[in-house]
Protein backbone atom coordinates (compact mmCIF):
# COMPACT_ATOMS: atom_id res chain seq x y z
CA UNK A 1 0.00 0.00 0.00
CA UNK A 2 1.17 3.53 -0.90
CA UNK A 3 2.41 6.02 2.15
CA UNK A 4 -0.23 8.10 2.61
CA UNK A 5 2.30 10.85 3.28
CA UNK A 6 4.35 10.43 0.07
CA UNK A 7 0.76 11.79 -1.78
CA UNK A 8 1.18 15.08 0.53
CA UNK A 9 2.29 17.91 -1.84
CA UNK A 10 4.93 20.11 -0.16
CA UNK A 11 3.92 23.22 0.98
CA UNK A 12 4.64 26.04 -1.38
CA UNK A 13 6.43 29.88 -0.94
CA UNK A 14 6.79 32.52 -3.07
CA UNK A 15 9.32 34.96 -2.14
CA UNK A 16 9.88 38.79 -3.22
CA UNK A 17 13.08 40.80 -2.60
CA UNK A 18 12.87 44.92 -2.68
CA UNK A 19 15.92 47.45 -2.18
CA UNK A 20 19.52 46.72 -2.21
CA UNK A 21 22.13 43.81 -2.42
CA UNK A 22 21.93 43.69 1.52
CA UNK A 23 17.70 42.20 1.32
CA UNK A 24 19.03 40.16 -0.85
CA UNK A 25 21.71 38.48 1.10
CA UNK A 26 19.06 37.86 4.16
CA UNK A 27 16.54 37.09 1.82
CA UNK A 28 19.04 33.91 0.37
CA UNK A 29 19.60 32.67 4.06
CA UNK A 30 15.38 32.64 4.91
CA UNK A 31 14.67 30.95 1.26
CA UNK A 32 17.13 27.63 2.62
CA UNK A 33 15.13 27.53 5.85
CA UNK A 34 12.01 26.90 3.89
CA UNK A 35 13.59 24.79 1.73
CA UNK A 36 15.07 22.71 4.49
CA UNK A 37 12.02 22.56 6.15
CA UNK A 38 10.51 21.05 3.22
CA UNK A 39 8.85 23.78 1.13
CA UNK A 40 8.94 24.18 -2.37
CA UNK A 41 9.85 27.77 -3.86
CA UNK A 42 7.84 29.33 -6.55
CA UNK A 43 8.04 32.17 -8.44
CA UNK A 44 6.46 34.94 -6.96
CA UNK A 45 2.60 35.26 -8.73
CA UNK A 46 2.24 31.66 -8.51
CA UNK A 47 -0.40 30.49 -5.77
CA UNK A 48 1.42 29.57 -2.66
CA UNK A 49 0.83 28.47 1.12
CA UNK A 50 3.26 31.44 2.12
CA UNK A 51 4.25 34.45 0.71
CA UNK A 52 7.29 36.23 2.26
CA UNK A 53 7.74 40.00 1.10
CA UNK A 54 11.13 41.65 2.21
CA UNK A 55 10.44 45.18 2.05
CA UNK A 56 12.29 48.58 1.60
CA UNK A 57 11.38 52.26 2.97
CA UNK A 58 14.13 53.96 0.94
CA UNK A 59 11.75 56.82 -0.51
CA UNK A 60 7.83 57.07 -0.57
CA UNK A 61 8.12 55.06 -4.32
CA UNK A 62 9.35 52.21 -1.94
CA UNK A 63 6.66 52.44 0.38
CA UNK A 64 4.34 52.65 -2.61
CA UNK A 65 5.57 49.58 -4.38
CA UNK A 66 5.70 47.35 -0.99
CA UNK A 67 2.04 48.03 -0.66
CA UNK A 68 1.34 47.12 -4.27
CA UNK A 69 3.30 43.83 -4.02
CA UNK A 70 0.79 43.15 -0.65
CA UNK A 71 -1.77 43.66 -2.61
CA UNK A 72 -0.63 41.18 -5.76
CA UNK A 73 0.10 38.72 -3.11
CA UNK A 74 -2.89 38.07 -1.80
CA UNK A 75 -4.63 38.38 -5.08
CA UNK A 76 -2.42 35.27 -6.14
CA UNK A 77 -2.27 33.26 -2.66
CA UNK A 78 -6.17 34.25 -1.10
CA UNK A 79 -5.89 31.53 1.07
CA UNK A 80 -1.89 31.55 1.82
CA UNK A 81 -0.13 33.03 5.17
CA UNK A 82 1.01 36.74 3.85
CA UNK A 83 4.48 37.24 5.52
CA UNK A 84 5.87 41.07 5.09
CA UNK A 85 9.38 41.63 6.83
CA UNK A 86 12.46 44.26 6.84
CA UNK A 87 12.37 47.82 6.58
CA UNK A 88 8.87 49.00 5.93
CA UNK A 89 7.48 46.85 8.11
CA UNK A 90 9.94 48.56 11.58
CA UNK A 91 8.99 51.77 10.28
CA UNK A 92 4.89 50.93 9.84
CA UNK A 93 4.20 47.88 11.23
CA UNK A 94 0.14 48.71 11.96
CA UNK A 95 -0.18 50.30 8.61
CA UNK A 96 0.94 47.44 6.99
CA UNK A 97 -1.39 44.63 9.72
CA UNK A 98 -4.24 46.59 8.60
CA UNK A 99 -4.04 45.76 4.96
CA UNK A 100 -5.83 42.98 3.58
CA UNK A 101 -4.58 40.15 3.55
CA UNK A 102 -1.27 40.38 5.66
CA UNK A 103 -0.88 37.58 8.39
CA UNK A 104 2.52 38.32 9.90
CA UNK A 105 4.63 41.82 10.06
CA UNK A 106 8.26 41.28 11.26
CA UNK A 107 10.81 44.15 11.97
CA UNK A 108 14.66 43.00 10.68
CA UNK A 109 15.64 41.30 13.51
CA UNK A 110 12.42 39.11 13.86
CA UNK A 111 12.56 38.13 9.85
CA UNK A 112 15.06 35.22 10.78
CA UNK A 113 12.34 33.86 13.51
CA UNK A 114 9.59 33.82 10.87
CA UNK A 115 9.39 29.74 11.33
CA UNK A 116 8.82 30.22 14.71
CA UNK A 117 6.16 32.88 13.81
CA UNK A 118 4.40 30.39 11.49
CA UNK A 119 4.19 27.57 13.96
CA UNK A 120 2.52 29.87 16.35
CA UNK A 121 -1.22 30.31 16.74
CA UNK A 122 -2.66 33.59 17.97
CA UNK A 123 -4.07 37.38 17.02
CA UNK A 124 -0.19 39.33 17.30
CA UNK A 125 0.60 39.60 13.93
CA UNK A 126 3.33 42.32 14.59
CA UNK A 127 6.84 41.79 15.65
CA UNK A 128 9.11 44.65 15.01
CA UNK A 129 11.75 44.78 18.54
CA UNK A 130 14.66 45.90 18.01
CA UNK A 131 17.77 44.19 18.44
CA UNK A 132 21.50 44.90 18.73
CA UNK A 133 22.64 41.13 17.18
CA UNK A 134 24.23 40.60 14.34
CA UNK A 135 21.88 37.96 11.97
CA UNK A 136 23.79 36.53 8.96
CA UNK A 137 22.76 36.59 5.85
CA UNK A 138 23.82 34.92 2.17
CA UNK A 139 22.86 33.82 -1.07
CA UNK A 140 21.96 29.86 -0.90
CA UNK A 141 21.11 27.55 -3.95
CA UNK A 142 17.51 28.35 -3.30
CA UNK A 143 18.26 31.50 -4.61
CA UNK A 144 18.23 32.08 -8.47
CA UNK A 145 21.41 34.46 -8.10
CA UNK A 146 24.52 33.38 -10.09
CA UNK A 147 26.41 35.80 -7.54
CA UNK A 148 26.83 35.21 -4.21
CA UNK A 149 25.72 38.01 -1.67
CA UNK A 150 27.61 37.98 1.91
CA UNK A 151 26.02 39.86 4.92
CA UNK A 152 29.32 41.03 7.06
CA UNK A 153 27.88 44.06 8.25
CA UNK A 154 23.80 45.58 9.45
CA UNK A 155 22.79 49.42 10.90
CA UNK A 156 24.33 52.30 10.33
CA UNK A 157 25.89 54.83 13.23
CA UNK A 158 25.80 57.59 10.41
CA UNK A 159 22.30 60.08 11.01
CA UNK A 160 22.42 61.74 7.48
CA UNK A 161 19.72 64.35 6.81
CA UNK A 162 17.71 62.34 4.48
CA UNK A 163 18.26 58.72 5.80
CA UNK A 164 15.89 56.56 7.53
CA UNK A 165 17.75 53.37 7.54
CA UNK A 166 19.14 54.01 10.84
CA UNK A 167 15.95 54.08 12.46
CA UNK A 168 15.11 50.87 10.20
CA UNK A 169 18.03 48.92 10.81
CA UNK A 170 19.62 50.62 14.34
CA UNK A 171 22.93 50.85 15.27
CA UNK A 172 25.79 49.18 13.07
CA UNK A 173 27.05 45.86 13.84
CA UNK A 174 29.53 43.33 12.42
CA UNK A 175 30.09 39.46 11.65
CA UNK A 176 34.23 38.53 12.56
CA UNK A 177 36.60 38.32 10.08
CA UNK A 178 36.40 34.24 10.91
CA UNK A 179 33.00 33.93 10.93
CA UNK A 180 32.80 36.20 7.47
CA UNK A 181 35.79 33.52 5.59
CA UNK A 182 33.39 30.21 6.91
CA UNK A 183 30.13 31.77 5.31
CA UNK A 184 32.62 32.25 2.64
CA UNK A 185 33.28 28.75 2.01
CA UNK A 186 30.39 27.47 2.36
CA UNK A 187 29.20 29.64 -0.46
CA UNK A 188 32.06 28.37 -2.21
CA UNK A 189 31.63 24.95 -1.81
CA UNK A 190 28.35 25.36 -2.97
CA UNK A 191 29.33 26.08 -6.29
CA UNK A 192 29.41 30.38 -6.20
CA UNK A 193 32.35 31.62 -8.18
CA UNK A 194 31.72 35.19 -7.54
CA UNK A 195 30.90 36.90 -3.78
CA UNK A 196 29.91 40.55 -3.08
CA UNK A 197 29.87 41.70 -0.23
CA UNK A 198 27.36 43.77 1.44
CA UNK A 199 25.90 45.68 4.64
CA UNK A 200 24.39 49.27 5.06
CA UNK A 201 27.93 50.51 5.66
CA UNK A 202 30.32 48.36 5.27
CA UNK A 203 32.90 51.19 5.61
CA UNK A 204 32.27 50.97 8.75
CA UNK A 205 33.31 47.42 9.60
CA UNK A 206 36.94 48.36 11.30
CA UNK A 207 34.54 50.78 13.81
CA UNK A 208 32.37 48.20 14.58
CA UNK A 209 34.24 44.96 14.65
CA UNK A 210 37.38 46.23 15.67
CA UNK A 211 39.11 44.08 12.92
CA UNK A 212 40.23 46.19 9.46
CA UNK A 213 38.06 45.69 6.58
CA UNK A 214 41.30 45.56 4.36
CA UNK A 215 41.89 42.58 6.44
CA UNK A 216 38.76 40.82 5.73
CA UNK A 217 39.27 41.75 2.31
CA UNK A 218 42.82 39.90 2.09
CA UNK A 219 41.13 36.78 3.87
CA UNK A 220 38.17 36.51 1.40
CA UNK A 221 41.00 36.54 -1.38
CA UNK A 222 43.13 34.05 -0.16
CA UNK A 223 39.88 31.17 -0.23
CA UNK A 224 41.00 28.83 -2.57
CA UNK A 225 37.96 28.12 -5.36
CA UNK A 226 36.69 32.23 -4.94
CA UNK A 227 37.31 33.51 -9.00
CA UNK A 228 35.62 36.90 -8.53
CA UNK A 229 34.88 39.35 -5.81
CA UNK A 230 33.38 42.36 -5.46
CA UNK A 231 32.60 45.06 -2.93
CA UNK A 232 28.91 46.37 -2.35
CA UNK A 233 28.59 50.21 -1.94
CA UNK A 234 31.26 51.56 0.10
CA UNK A 235 30.95 55.52 1.84
CA UNK A 236 33.87 57.41 0.10
CA UNK A 237 35.18 58.75 3.62
CA UNK A 238 35.83 54.83 4.57
CA UNK A 239 37.69 54.23 1.78
CA UNK A 240 41.39 53.95 2.81
CA UNK A 241 44.26 53.41 1.12
CA UNK A 242 45.12 49.96 2.42
CA UNK A 243 41.89 48.68 1.08
CA UNK A 244 42.36 49.76 -2.34
CA UNK A 245 45.93 48.20 -2.65
CA UNK A 246 44.85 45.09 -1.07
CA UNK A 247 41.69 45.10 -4.19
CA UNK A 248 44.66 46.14 -6.73
CA UNK A 249 47.03 42.91 -5.35
CA UNK A 250 44.10 39.93 -6.68
CA UNK A 251 43.49 39.09 -9.42
CA UNK A 252 40.01 38.26 -8.48
CA UNK A 253 38.95 42.06 -7.45
CA UNK A 254 36.42 42.87 -10.23
CA UNK A 255 36.79 46.55 -11.75
CA UNK A 256 33.33 48.02 -10.73
CA UNK A 257 32.80 49.98 -7.75
CA UNK A 258 29.69 52.23 -6.21
CA UNK A 259 30.64 55.19 -4.49
CA UNK A 260 27.61 57.13 -3.40
CA UNK A 261 28.13 60.47 -4.26
CA UNK A 262 25.01 62.42 -3.13
CA UNK A 263 25.18 65.41 -3.90
CA UNK A 264 28.59 67.92 -6.10
CA UNK A 265 27.77 70.89 -3.96
CA UNK A 266 29.75 71.23 -0.66
CA UNK A 267 26.64 73.07 1.30
CA UNK A 268 24.09 70.28 -0.02
CA UNK A 269 26.65 67.70 1.05
CA UNK A 270 26.76 69.61 4.65
CA UNK A 271 23.41 69.98 5.21
CA UNK A 272 22.98 66.33 4.15
CA UNK A 273 25.22 65.45 7.21
CA UNK A 274 27.65 63.57 4.65
CA UNK A 275 31.40 63.10 5.85
CA UNK A 276 33.11 64.20 3.01
CA UNK A 277 33.51 67.39 0.88
CA UNK A 278 33.45 67.18 -2.91
CA UNK A 279 37.08 67.44 -3.44
CA UNK A 280 37.27 64.40 -0.75
CA UNK A 281 35.32 62.42 -3.45
CA UNK A 282 37.01 63.65 -6.48
CA UNK A 283 40.29 62.53 -4.68
CA UNK A 284 38.98 59.14 -3.76
CA UNK A 285 37.73 58.55 -7.37
CA UNK A 286 40.94 59.50 -8.98
CA UNK A 287 42.77 56.94 -6.37
CA UNK A 288 40.37 54.36 -7.65
CA UNK A 289 41.04 54.93 -11.48
CA UNK A 290 44.73 54.53 -11.23
CA UNK A 291 44.53 51.25 -9.72
CA UNK A 292 41.73 49.98 -11.53
CA UNK A 293 41.81 51.73 -15.22
CA UNK A 294 39.25 50.40 -16.64
CA UNK A 295 36.72 50.09 -14.07
CA UNK A 296 33.16 51.18 -14.19
CA UNK A 297 31.83 53.43 -11.38
CA UNK A 298 28.59 53.28 -10.28
CA UNK A 299 27.32 56.51 -7.78
CA UNK A 300 23.91 57.54 -5.68
CA UNK A 301 22.86 60.90 -6.45
CA UNK A 302 19.79 62.70 -4.42
CA UNK A 303 18.51 65.58 -6.24
CA UNK A 304 16.21 68.18 -4.83
CA UNK A 305 17.37 67.97 -1.56
CA UNK A 306 15.17 70.88 1.13
CA UNK A 307 16.73 74.21 -0.36
CA UNK A 308 19.16 73.00 -3.39
CA UNK A 309 19.06 75.17 -5.50
CA UNK A 310 19.65 75.86 -10.00
CA UNK A 311 23.40 76.52 -9.43
CA UNK A 312 23.62 73.62 -6.97
CA UNK A 313 22.18 70.95 -8.66
CA UNK A 314 24.34 72.06 -11.56
CA UNK A 315 27.41 71.53 -9.52
CA UNK A 316 26.04 67.90 -9.06
CA UNK A 317 25.64 67.66 -12.89
CA UNK A 318 29.06 69.00 -13.55
CA UNK A 319 30.78 66.69 -11.19
CA UNK A 320 29.03 63.53 -12.37
CA UNK A 321 29.99 65.26 -16.09
CA UNK A 322 33.73 65.27 -14.99
CA UNK A 323 34.33 62.17 -13.31
CA UNK A 324 34.83 58.73 -14.82
CA UNK A 325 31.29 57.82 -13.35
CA UNK A 326 29.76 54.91 -15.63
CA UNK A 327 26.46 53.57 -13.75
CA UNK A 328 23.86 56.61 -12.73
CA UNK A 329 21.43 55.89 -9.25
CA UNK A 330 19.28 59.04 -9.51
CA UNK A 331 16.93 59.48 -7.18
CA UNK A 332 14.42 62.58 -6.01
CA UNK A 333 14.71 63.14 -2.31
CA UNK A 334 11.57 61.34 -0.52
CA UNK A 335 10.48 62.98 2.77
CA UNK A 336 10.86 60.49 5.35
CA UNK A 337 9.38 60.92 8.72
CA UNK A 338 11.51 61.48 12.15
CA UNK A 339 14.49 62.80 9.55
CA UNK A 340 16.11 66.03 10.12
CA UNK A 341 15.60 66.75 6.59
CA UNK A 342 11.97 66.62 6.63
CA UNK A 343 11.94 69.37 9.41
CA UNK A 344 13.69 71.40 6.62
CA UNK A 345 12.38 74.62 4.73
CA UNK A 346 12.22 75.51 1.45
CA UNK A 347 11.43 71.80 -0.24
CA UNK A 348 11.71 71.47 -3.68
CA UNK A 349 8.26 71.30 -5.72
CA UNK A 350 7.68 67.32 -6.75
CA UNK A 351 8.13 68.78 -10.91
CA UNK A 352 11.21 70.43 -10.32
CA UNK A 353 12.87 66.90 -8.93
CA UNK A 354 11.34 65.49 -11.55
CA UNK A 355 13.13 67.29 -14.08
CA UNK A 356 15.91 67.15 -11.82
CA UNK A 357 16.26 63.63 -11.92
CA UNK A 358 15.07 63.40 -15.65
CA UNK A 359 18.48 65.34 -16.64
CA UNK A 360 20.68 63.46 -14.56
CA UNK A 361 19.59 60.02 -15.90
CA UNK A 362 19.45 61.08 -19.87
CA UNK A 363 23.32 62.36 -18.98
CA UNK A 364 24.16 58.86 -17.14
CA UNK A 365 22.66 56.68 -19.96
CA UNK A 366 24.56 58.82 -22.82
CA UNK A 367 27.71 58.09 -20.55
CA UNK A 368 26.97 54.45 -19.93
CA UNK A 369 26.72 54.22 -23.60
CA UNK A 370 29.89 55.82 -24.15
CA UNK A 371 31.77 53.37 -21.90
CA UNK A 372 29.89 50.69 -23.29
CA UNK A 373 31.44 51.51 -26.67
CA UNK A 374 34.71 51.96 -25.18
CA UNK A 375 35.10 48.24 -24.23
CA UNK A 376 34.21 46.99 -27.63
CA UNK A 377 37.84 45.32 -28.92
CA UNK A 378 38.58 44.37 -25.78
CA UNK A 379 38.76 41.15 -23.84
CA UNK A 380 37.23 40.61 -20.64
CA UNK A 381 36.56 37.44 -18.37
CA UNK A 382 32.28 37.27 -18.12
CA UNK A 383 30.70 35.17 -15.45
CA UNK A 384 27.15 33.68 -17.66
CA UNK A 385 23.90 33.75 -15.90
CA UNK A 386 21.35 32.37 -18.08
CA UNK A 387 20.01 32.32 -22.03
CA UNK A 388 17.57 35.90 -22.78
CA UNK A 389 14.90 35.77 -24.56
CA UNK A 390 16.62 36.04 -27.84
CA UNK A 391 18.51 32.90 -27.38
CA UNK A 392 22.07 34.62 -26.25
CA UNK A 393 23.68 33.80 -23.04
CA UNK A 394 24.04 37.20 -21.34
CA UNK A 395 26.21 37.97 -18.24
CA UNK A 396 28.13 40.69 -16.83
CA UNK A 397 31.89 41.41 -17.68
CA UNK A 398 34.35 42.98 -14.68
CA UNK A 399 33.31 46.18 -14.94
CA UNK A 400 29.45 45.45 -14.97
CA UNK A 401 28.94 45.50 -18.66
CA UNK A 402 26.16 43.12 -20.09
CA UNK A 403 27.36 40.81 -22.40
CA UNK A 404 25.68 38.44 -24.85
CA UNK A 405 27.11 36.03 -26.50
CA UNK A 406 25.31 33.60 -29.55
CA UNK A 407 26.62 29.68 -28.67
CA UNK A 408 24.55 26.40 -28.11
CA UNK A 409 26.11 25.19 -25.11
CA UNK A 410 24.76 26.01 -21.46
CA UNK A 411 27.15 28.35 -20.02
CA UNK A 412 25.56 28.99 -16.37
CA UNK A 413 27.50 29.90 -14.01
CA UNK A 414 30.44 29.68 -16.06
CA UNK A 415 32.94 32.00 -16.37
CA UNK A 416 34.58 32.40 -19.84
CA UNK A 417 36.80 34.83 -21.57
CA UNK A 418 35.24 37.06 -24.03
CA UNK A 419 36.70 39.29 -26.93
CA UNK A 420 34.05 42.21 -27.21
CA UNK A 421 33.25 42.65 -30.72
CA UNK A 422 30.07 45.20 -31.01
CA UNK A 423 27.25 46.31 -29.91
CA UNK A 424 23.58 45.12 -30.17
CA UNK A 425 20.75 46.91 -28.78
CA UNK A 426 22.77 48.69 -26.32
CA UNK A 427 24.52 45.30 -25.09
CA UNK A 428 27.91 44.30 -25.91
CA UNK A 429 28.24 41.26 -27.97
CA UNK A 430 31.13 39.01 -27.57
CA UNK A 431 32.91 35.83 -28.93
CA UNK A 432 34.07 33.50 -26.47
CA UNK A 433 37.51 33.17 -27.06
CA UNK A 434 38.81 29.24 -26.92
Amino acid sequence: MENKDSLTPNKRVALHTLGCRLNSSETGSIAQGFKDRGYDIVDFGEAADVVFINTCTVTDAADSTCRNLIRKAHGSSPEGKIVVAGCYAQMEPEKIAGMQGVDLVLGNSEKYKVFEYLDEEGENQIHVDKSGEFFGGATTTADSHTRAFLKIQDGCNYICAFCIIPFARGRSRAISIADAVTEAKKLVSSGFKEIVLTGVNIGEYEHTSGEKLHDLVASLLAIDGLERFRLSSVEPNTITDELIEVLKSSPKVQDHFHIPLQSGDDEILKGMRRKYTVADYRQIINKLMLAFPNAGIGADMIVGFPGETKEQFENTFNLARELPLTHFHVFPYSKRKNTTAAKMENHIHHAEKKQRVKSLLMFGDAKLNLFTEDQVGKKTKVLFERRNKHGLFEGYSSNYIRVQVQTDLDLSNQICEVYLSGIENGKLIGEIIQ
